[in-house]
């Protein structure tokens, strides 16, 4: 492998890594309690990931060849804006589920939900991101190509991510209403509870 693959390599890596941190998979997790069905999972991880990709490469547009570096003062508000959706989407999930509304999963194949998910956590995840691609990586068409390559790592571990958090709604599973109960509770009190403490650290 020539040394100079070594830079995408390494973007595609923590970009498959990144999709791993708590908040993010506490947030498609409870996405995917919706599903019965791992490939409309998996679809919406990938919708999650597009839309996380679309805001880090928006915002990456804006200060590395835009040089708008106002970006810097704002992002603990960003993750902030993560919080609160984290707390809306736990809340949102219990009313649905207990007013029957989806009963209890959704076979539909719309993913509008997960790509803006991914979007407000594109918000928070630009931040360190974008800063770090700015000192180490050098030539603005450098930069951004290091961006979409993170962004395609992301993609591929937030799909996994979502078929994995998937397999307990299959169709084998969703007959077991204690057990389906008991997950989608516990995945929106977890989003609850985390989006709570996400918000507390930024705004406090």
């Amino acid at each position: 492998m020539d040394i100079q693959s070594f830079p995408w390599l390494f973007a595609a890596i923590v970009g498959f890594g990144h999709a791993f941190e708590a908040d993010h998979l506490l947030a498609v997790g409870n996405i995917v309690t919706k599903r019965d069905n791992i490939i409309h999972a998996i679809k919406d991880g990938i919708y999650w990931g597009l839309g996380h990709t679309s805001t880090i490469f928006l915002i990456g547009v804006l200060m590395i060849i835009g040089k708008m570096t106002f970006f810097e003062g704002y992002f603990s508000y960003f993750e902030a804006v993560v919080g609160i959706m984290l707390i809306i989407l736990g809340v949102v999930r219990i009313i649905q589920f207990f007013n029957g509304r989806e009963k209890g999963v959704v076979t539909v194949d719309k993913h509008n939900v997960a790509y803006g998910v991914g979007l407000i956590h594109g918000m928070a995840g630009s931040g360190a991101m974008i800063l770090l691609v700015m000192t180490e990586v050098k030539g603005n068409v450098n930069s951004l190509l290091y961006l979409l390559v993170f962004g395609v790592g992301s993609v591929v571990g937030m799909l996994l991510a979502a078929g994995i958090f998937s397999l307990p709604f299959s169709r084998k599973l969703t007959s077991n209403k204690t057990l389906q109960l008991s997950l989608v509770v516990l995945s929106s009190l977890l989003c609850i509870g985390y989006g709570g403490y996400i918000v507390f650290q930024n705004l406090v």
